[in-house]
């Protein structure tokens, strides 16, 4: 009994077994073929973006910008006449599609063909080509970058598919490009090809503000360029920060190119080198060292080092001046910081000793990227530990700036502490406008930072960045002429730079330019890269309202400060060529009906002082009829 019972439950289950597994058999083969069929009415899926974000500068001028273009395909679903109609149609609408070339591209094809890709259409073509059977528009949009090589290097460039490849758009392709609206081209039951579109209501991409001023940034790449050309140098970079809240007011390397045909171009000039390419700092380097001795006690300004007639013996080899006719012998620690001395720079070191230099250097963060947003930022080289016994050679070498490689954006923030009273803030090309000088980034005394400034000031009016000079104004700065690291190995040629700042001014900025390899008219800094600087702080003083005020002088000497200014600013104006209406803005009366004489142009002026408005803008063509009414206002400053 219990036998017939058990193979009949055997039995049963087999029996349900077969079941299942014919119906699940069923199941999978239906789902195959219904698989399969949803596959054979697929035809194409396609992600589309909203408007990629515009780029804009602080003031809101546009930088990189979209224009409307449409790509233009067909699905056919029998290549016959009604279908060759619409083709013909179509190029009736477009005649630049002419029928000939359309039918040709679909006559090889059955499944989804490109008519045209990026077509500019009117309105009025748009709706006409939606309304043909069989043919379907894309809309799409292309990055286009209206001031052409300006700010090249920061902006980046788009790929094809409108995704970045570099600077801000790399760096903020997420923000900038939005998120994807998905569209699926099906068949119907009839076999026509249909368009399915998901729907969101996310679909918005943002807009970038910089912290860019694209007026300096304009003056910046003018001098830059002047600079690279005049001395026939490999390249050069510059850069304005502002020392209180981080932000790049402009920033370049020359040559640049044009990211509305970027890859036209070889890398060399799409990267911001400024950034992206340590070098060996030189001279420059020489006031994080004496700023370092002054932090720790080891001496004071007035702290007295002998310079061992101009050459010193530091193991097996010699340690000597820039200059074989410099013999010195005392000099104070500022007189060592004005003349730029090595030998006076190498016996602050050895007083200091490396474990307390590398404390100073790892407060600056000196060998850690800055978090500036621009791709392939380099963090620089420091080729010793703290802990590790360093020979005296190789201090003597770090003291002044070799041996040791700092990017050109390290070395401009380092600046700023001794511009902004001690504090480390951190580089940003975006606009924030808050200050970044809080208790917790304080890594300088002030003490220490008004006595470095102090010394600076004196390198500049007595020392050796004489050029770097504006009358009336305290600059401090630093010159620096360090050899430079050949790709072939050992040195070759130099790198010329200059740092500096303002000090008699109420809003605070740095200044750094540098120039690669100069091989004419000169190579030392104070010759090759102060003038630099000195032409983008006298632009940003004398142009920009929230920078130009004066904190030190009477209204006697402002007058006098404002009228040299004044003539040399009007020296390095934007230059109009004749037939085009030029800027008269920051002129004096004088001054304006000069140049309006040299141009022939009729002027009517009122009140007196300097130009702030002019009637018709600069650039525009001239003719014999206008009359350009100049507004003059006399010039303010602050207490």
């Amino acid at each position: 009994m219990k036998n017939r019972i058990f193979f009949s439950f055997v039995i049963f289950c087999l029996l349900f077994a077969v079941v299942v597994s014919k119906a699940f058999y069923i199941q999978v083969v239906n789902k195959t073929k219904l698989l399969a069929y949803a596959k054979s009415q697929f035809i194409r899926e396609v992600k589309e973006y909203p408007n990629r974000g515009n780029i804009l500068d602080r003031n809101g001028s546009p930088l990189a910008i979209n224009v409307h273009v449409y790509n233009l395909f067909t699905i056919p679903k029998r290549k016959d006449a009604e279908f060759y109609r619409q083709l013909n149609n179509l190029s009736k609408i477009v005649p630049e599609l002419t029928y000939g070339k359309l039918k040709g591209l679909v006559q090889k094809r059955n499944k989804y063909t490109w008519l045209a890709r990026k077509v500019t259409l009117s309105e009025s073509q748009l709706q006409k080509i939606k309304k043909l059977e069989g043919i379907f528009v894309e809309s799409h949009s292309e990055r286009v970058y209206p001031n052409r090589d300006l700010m090249a290097q920061t902006l980046g460039f788009v790929g094809v598919d409108n995704t970045g490849l570099a600077g801000i758009e790399f760096g903020l392709n997420k923000e900038l490009k939005g998120k994807p609206q998905v569209v699926k081209y099906i068949r119907d039951a009839k076999g026509r090809p249909i368009k399915y579109e998901t729907k969101s209501t996310d679909l918005v991409a943002d807009d970038v503000y910089l912290s860019l001023d694209k007026d300096v940034q304009g003056a910046l790449e003018s001098y830059l360029k002047e600079s690279v050309d005049y001395h026939q140098a490999y390249r050069g970079g510059a850069a304005v920060m502002d020392a209180e809240t981080g932000e790049i007011v402009a920033i370049a390397n020359y040559p640049t190119f044009d990211p509305n045909k970027a890859a036209g171009y070889p890398l060399e000039n799409r990267k911001l080198a400024f950034v992206t390419d340590p070098f060996e700092p030189g001279s420059i380097f020489k006031t994080i060292t004496i700023a370092s001795a002054l932090e720790q006690k080891v001496a004071r300004p007035e702290t007295k080092f002998f310079c061992e007639n101009g050459k010193m013996r530091v193991q097996n080899h010699w340690v000597s001046e820039a200059e074989s006719h410099e013999k010195f012998e005392w000099l104070t620690v500022g007189d060592i910081l004005k003349f730029s001395s090595n030998v006076g720079t190498t016996k602050i070191a050895f007083a200091l000793k490396y474990p307390k230099l590398r404390q100073t250097l790892d407060k600056f963060k000196f060998a850690q990227k800055t978090g500036i947003e621009v791709r392939g930022e380099s963090k620089g080289i420091l080729p010793f530990k703290a802990t590790d016994k360093v020979r005296p050679l190789s201090l003597s070498n770090i003291s002044f700036g070799q041996g040791v490689a700092t990017t050109a954006i390290q070395m401009l923030r380092a600046y700023a502490v001794f511009a902004n009273g001690g504090y480390l803030v951190k580089p940003t090309l975006l606009k924030n406008e808050e200050s970044q000088l809080k208790k917790e980034n304080r890594i300088l005394s002030a003490a220490t930072a008004e006595s470095v400034t102090k010394m600076l000031t004196r390198a500049v009016s007595d020392g050796t960045g004489t050029n770097a000079i504006i009358p009336h104004y305290e600059i401090a700065g630093k010159t620096g002429t360090a050899q430079r690291v050949s790709p072939r190995g050992g040195y070759e040629g130099y790198i010329a730079s200059f740092v500096g700042f303002p000090v008699n001014v109420n809003k605070k900025f740095v200044v750094l330019a540098y120039v690669d390899h100069p091989r004419a008219n000169g190579y030392y800094g104070n010759a090759v890269a102060a003038p630099i600087v000195k032409k983008i702080t006298q632009y940003i003083l004398y142009k920009k309202k929230d920078f130009a005020q004066f904190a030190k002088y009477d209204e006697k000497s402002n007058k006098v400060n404002m009228d040299t200014v004044q003539s040399q600013q009007a020296a390095t104006q934007r230059v109009y060529a004749h037939g085009l209406i030029p800027s008269f803005i920051g002129l004096d009366k004088s001054s304006a009906q000069r140049l309006a004489e040299n141009r022939n142009i009729k002027l009517s002026t009122n009140g007196f002082g300097v130009v702030i408005k002019q009637s018709i803008e600069p650039g525009t063509p001239q003719t014999e009829e206008l009359v350009v009414r100049l507004q003059f206002e006399a010039p303010t400053y602050a207490d």
